[in-house]
């Protein structure tokens, strides 16, 4: 039989360390999934959506750091990926996409499906290639894996389905194609000018991002030498919350007040491997400093007095020697005692108030951590189950969280959950999925079945867009178009052969979660929760203010003030009575 290019992209992506492709067939990618099933060592991994293959692959990209693979069809097969690949591209996650395209001769003509998707996938990629024939491999497809895995984004090869099945000359094997390991760190003059401002400092802040993520120690080690507290990002929480005696939480719209006063209150703002993108949570007054591995990322939020190109890591080693160690902790101790009554403050909203109905979701994310596994990887959907993770689950140095954090699309954690436990057999996989969120896409929980993936999704069932309209009450809208009209959700996963239980009771959802963890195949536990729930920012500004009483107002005149009454149900009088 002949050796295609097919065959030789097949070999190539083993070399690579890929184990598995997630997609959808159709006619212009036979070759390749031919490929796939006469080689039989690598898994297809059959979704229902190609968004969803594009999720799974970056969701097995994020826990692995190795690059993962989906493809796509031609023409609509290989455009559902795209809102996948631009997740993958901004959380910055090795992905390969191949997207397969019409036949070479009909390119061009406006032919049956026709896209120019070379075109279309060029934002969303680190490298963008139209393969076109055969002796452009393997030397494209090597660049493609190698800049997807350099650069940690995404790389797309275009490929007509009539090359997939082209013959090639197999005169040499496969390139082994893997992550170099490299020092990099700013030069000696940069370093001096980044000691000289922190020991010029009495009060040093530091702002740590995903960038942290194999930094750990050296994180905590600079900030005991400056006695600064640390404020982490939504991404940076898995790598910096744990194990951290100079945690002060959040920043940022679902941050804590204390992560914003330790940033305000500073002299000097250290960030870390982070591109915190809302420039009103930056001090005003501050000197700041920012390590970053990418010169160009250096300044996009806040003006950046001292910039510092390298890795946490290595920047903080070479960093340290030069840093006179401060003894005063007065700028440390205010901003740890803030965040101590912050975090208890958080702490007693999640709580079973009295039994009652709807429940609080602070106390579903809570009872969520309580009975996790201490490995246990948490896919949040964009929205409020992003808010109750980000404040409720406890990270611990092996426990991973995972999200759409940077793109923030809707739908994003049932089919990145589906990479997670594809390539992470053994491991506790938890969805914190919002009701719109699992509706979007809820194709995937065939996926899950189909596959035999014991993913454990937890449906925060409020009947809500609820985020959107907490935006709404915040800009003075009465909220409009945002209400769920849902199946019971328990119920269509019962029927699709999952376990499936519906919770509306406080005291039902312990054991309700023990079951659905403790089932040796995929769950849904369908928890009903306050669609009228507030999620407060740490700092409130007088805009918001004015935004939330004109949205009162509004929403009494407009006849529907009983909303009002449940929200001040919800958010004041259980609190006073629990």
């Amino acid at each position: 039989m002949k050796y295609t290019i097919s065959d030789l992209i097949v070999e190539t992506l083993k070399q690579a360390g890929v184990r598995r492709v997630y997609g959808l067939p159709g006619d212009s990618l036979n070759g390749f999934t031919d490929a796939l099933r006469r080689d039989g060592s690598l898994s297809w991994q059959l979704v229902r959506h190609e968004e969803a293959a594009a999720f799974a692959a970056a969701g097995e990209a994020a826990v692995t750091g190795e690059l993962a693979v989906c493809a796509g069809s031609c023409g609509p097969g290989n455009l559902h990926l795209i809102n996948g690949l631009f997740d993958a591209s901004r959380s910055r996650v090795p992905v390969l996409a191949l997207a397969a395209h019409i036949p070479s001769a009909e390119i061009g003509g406006g032919y049956f499906q026709e896209t120019h998707p070379q075109e279309l996938f060029r934002e969303c990629s680190v490298y963008c290639e139209l393969a076109g024939t055969p002796d452009q491999f393997p030397h494209v497809l090597d660049i493609a894996l190698r800049t997807a895995i350099e650069k940690r984004g995404v790389a797309v090869l275009v490929v007509p389905g009539d090359v997939l099945l082209q013959s090639t000359d197999h005169a040499r094997p496969a390139a082994v194609i893997r992550a170099s390991s490299t020092v990099v760190r700013p030069g000696d003059a940069e370093l001096e000018a980044a000691a000289e401002v922190l020991n010029r400092a009495g009060r040093v802040t530091i702002l740590a991002g995903a960038g942290c993520a194999a930094a750990h120690d050296e994180v905590l080690e600079i900030a005991g030498a400056l006695q600064a507290p640390v404020v982490h990002t939504l991404r940076g929480k898995e790598f910096v919350e744990y194990d951290n005696p100079y945690d002060v939480g959040m920043t940022g719209l679902l941050g804590f007040s204390s992560g914003y006063q330790a940033m305000e209150q500073c002299e000097a703002l250290l960030l870390l491997g982070t591109d915190f993108p809302y420039r009103q949570f930056y001090p005003k007054d501050a000197t700041v400093l920012q390590v970053d591995s990418r010169g160009e990322q250096i300044g996009r939020r806040t003006r950046v007095d001292v910039p510092l190109v390298g890795t946490v890591k290595d920047t903080i080693d070479a960093l340290l020697p030069r840093l006179t160690a401060k003894s005063d902790s007065d700028h440390l101790d205010k901003m740890r005692k803030h965040y101590e009554k912050a975090r208890a403050q958080l702490d007693d909203l999640a709580v079973n108030d009295r039994n009652r109905t709807p429940m609080h979701p602070q106390f579903v994310a809570k009872t969520i951590d309580r009975l996790a596994a201490d490995d246990a990887v948490f896919l949040a959907d964009t929205g409020t189950p992003v808010v109750w993770a980000a404040r409720y689950l406890q990270m611990n140095g092996r426990r991973r969280l995972v999200g759409s954090f940077t793109h923030a699309t809707m739908a994003n954690a049932v089919p990145q959950a589906i990479g997670v436990q594809a390539s992470q057999p053994g491991r506790q996989v938890i969805t914190l999925s919002g009701d719109g969120g699992l509706a979007m896409l809820l194709g995937e929980l065939i996926s899950l079945r189909q596959q035999e993936l014991p993913v454990k999704v937890v449906v925060f069932g409020n009947g809500a867009l609820s985020f959107v309209e907490l935006e709404m009450k915040a800009a003075g809208f009465v909220h409009y178009g945002t209400t769920l009209e849902n199946p019971d959700f328990a119920a269509v996963a019962q029927a699709l052969g999952m376990h499936g239980q519906r919770v509306e009771r406080p005291d039902d959802l312990e054991a309700a979660l023990r079951a659905a963890f403790a089932h040796d195949g995929p769950a849904l536990v369908e928890v009903m929760v306050a669609r009228q729930e507030l999620a407060i920012p740490p700092a409130i500004t007088y805009e918001q203010i004015k935004g939330f009483t004109l949205y009162a107002t509004r929403t009494i005149l407009s006849g529907r003030g009983d909303e009002l009454l449940d929200l001040a149900d919800t958010n004041v009088r259980r609190r006073v009575f629990s």
